[in-house]
């Protein structure tokens, strides 16, 4: 699968991260096949988790 371009993407941070630059981290869910992880303090570095939906899925229940 080609890497998705994280710019085109639309991403939502959190619910549990804060304003003040503390632990944030954006998911992008509606790329076909893969859930997209990355932390919105370093966006611009390109590093994006790509994550099975269905692990993804496992890993929000157990959190």
């Amino acid at each position: 699968m080609p890497s998705p371009d994280p710019s085109a993407i639309p991403w939502r941070k959190s619910s549990y991260s804060n304003g003040d630059g503390g632990n944030c981290v954006e998911v992008a869910d509606r790329h076909p096949g893969a859930v997209l992880v990355r932390d919105s303090k370093i966006r611009d570095s390109g590093a994006v988790l790509v994550v099975d939906p269905a692990a993804w899925a496992d890993f929000v229940a157990t959190v």
